[in-house]
C-alpha cells in the first residue's frame, strides 16, 4: 500500500508576523502565532486553499491549483501540484506551539542527518537560505514529496534493517545537544497532562476518584523507574518514531516528521517499533538490536524504560486531544473522544499500564 509522505504524524504535533508578505523566519525565541482579529475563530479555519496557494505563489513555487489536505491533526499539511514540476508537500505548523528556533533547530537536525546520507525528508531551502517562512500570519516550510509504503514490521530482516539506521540517527543525535528543542520528562508528558485534564474537568465527574489516585500512583511509579536509571544518556532523537512516520522504499527506511524531535533516551526511538504479546517483542527486540549495535551501542539499562514510555505516552495522548478540542478538525475526526466510555476505557488502559510497569523488562539474551 503506497503512502505520500506528509511529515507529519497522526498523533501529535505550535513569527514576526508580515500580514500578506513572507519572510524567513529568524532565530529568535517568540513562539509562532496567527494574527487572528477574531479569537473566537480558530486559526486554521483561516486556512482557505486560496491561501494555500498564495503562500506557495509567495515564496517562488508557481503551482497548477491542485491541492490536496493530507491526514495531519497537528499541523495542516497539502500536497500543492507544480506547474510542470512534481508536486510538493507544504507543512502549515500550529500557531503557538512551537518557537521559530524550536523550528528551525528541527529543520537543522534533519538537514544535518540527510548530509550525512541517512534516509531524512529535511525541508527544502527555497532560495538557497531558509527553510521556515510566513505568509499571512502562517509559518510554512515546503518539503518532497517522497512516495512510499508502510514498513513491514513482520518481516524480521526489516527490523535489522531498522535497527542500522535508528543507531545512524542516534549516533549523529549524540555528537552535539539541542538548545531549544523540549526534553523528555514525566513533568511535561504526565504531571502537566494530568493537570490539564483535572483542571479544565475533562474527566466525568463519576470517573474522577479513580482517575485522580490511578494517575497519581503511576506518576510515582514512573519517577521512580526514571530516577533510577537517572545516568541513562540523554541525546537528540526522533521523539515520534512509529512506523507511520517511516517510509519503506528501495529497501530501507525513511523517516519523516521530526515535529516532536527532542532530547531524550535513545530506547524512546525504539519501543514504538515493538508490537504483540511480550515474546513477539522479545524478538522484535532482538532483530533490531543486532542492526543498531552495528553502528551505535545499545544501552541494555534502557529496556528499564520501556513501560513507563509507553505510559507517558498514553497519559499525553489523552491530555493532547482535550487541549486541540476547540481546533474544529478535532471533534469531526475523533468522534469517539471526552465520552464517559472513552475515559472508562482510558482509565482501564492506564491500570493495565500499573501491572505492566511491575512486570520483569524485556531482555537481550
Amino acid at each position: 500500500m503506497s503512502n505520500q509522505h506528509d511529515t507529519q504524524s497522526d498523533d501529535e504535533s505550535r513569527g514576526n508576523i508580515a500580514n500578506g508578505n513572507v519572510m524567513p523566519a529568524d532565530s529568535g525565541g517568540e513562539a509562532v502565532q496567527a494574527a487572528v482579529a477574531d479569537p473566537s475563530v480558530h486559526p486554521y479555519q483561516r486556512l482557505s486553499p486560496d491561501r494555500v496557494l498564495d503562500a506557495m505563489e509567495s515564496v517562488g513555487i508557481h503551482c497548477d491549483a491542485r491541492i490536496l489536505a493530507l491526514n495531519s491533526y497537528e499541523n495542516r499539511v497539502y500536497q500543492v501540484g507544480v506547474e510542470d514540476d512534481v508536486p510538493v508537500i507544504v507543512k502549515f505548523y500550529r500557531p503557538e506551539r512551537w518557537t521559530r528556533a524550536q523550528i528551525l533547530e528541527e529543520h537543522a537536525f534533519a538537514e544535518e542527518l540527510a548530509g550525512l546520507e541517512i534516509p531524512v525528508v529535511p525541508p527544502r531551502r527555497l532560495n538557497g537560505v531558509d527553510t521556515l517562512y510566513e505568509f499571512d500570519g502562517f509559518s510554512f516550510s515546503v518539503f518532497e514529496r517522497l512516495a512510499g509504503r508502510a514498513p513491514d514490521l513482520d518481516n524480521l530482516d526489516n527490523l535489522l534493517v531498522m535497527g542500522r539506521f535508528i543507531a545512524r540517527v542516534h549516533a549523529v543525535g549524540q555528537t552535539q545537544s539541542f538548545a531549544h528543542r523540549v526534553s523528555l520528562s514525566v513533568e511535561r508528558l504526565a504531571v502537566e497532562s494530568r493537570q490539564f485534564l483535572l483542571e479544565k474537568q475533562f474527566i466525568p465527574l463519576s470517573l474522577c476518584p479513580a482517575y485522580e489516585s490511578l494517575s497519581r500512583d503511576l506518576i510515582e511509579k514512573i519517577q521512580a523507574i526514571f530516577g533510577r536509571n537517572s545516568d541513562v544518556a540523554q541525546i537528540r532523537i526522533h521523539g515520534d518514531c512509529h512506523p507511520g512516520n517511516v517510509l519503506w522504499r528501495d529497501d530501507a527506511p525513511n523517516f519523516v516528521d521530526f515535529d516532536d524531535t527532542m532530547t531524550g533516551p535513545a530506547i524512546q526511538d525504539i519501543w514504538m517499533m515493538l508490537s504483540g504479546e511480550r515474546d513477539q517483542k522479545q524478538g522484535q527486540l532482538l532483530e533490531i538490536v543486532e542492526g543498531y549495535n552495528e553502528f551505535y551501542d545499545f544501552n541494555v539499562k534502557e529496556l528499564d524504560l520501556i513501560e513507563a514510555l509507553r505510559t507517558l505516552r498514553i497519559m499525553h495522548y489523552s491530555a493532547w486531544l482535550a487541549r486541540r478540542w476547540e481546533d474544529p478538525a478535532f471533534p469531526k475526526c475523533f468522534p469517539w473522544f471526552n465520552t464517559e466510555r472513552y475515559w472508562a476505557e482510558h482509565i482501564l488502559e492506564l491500570r493495565e499500564q500499573m501491572a505492566a510497569l511491575d512486570e520483569p523488562a524485556l531482555r537481550l539474551f
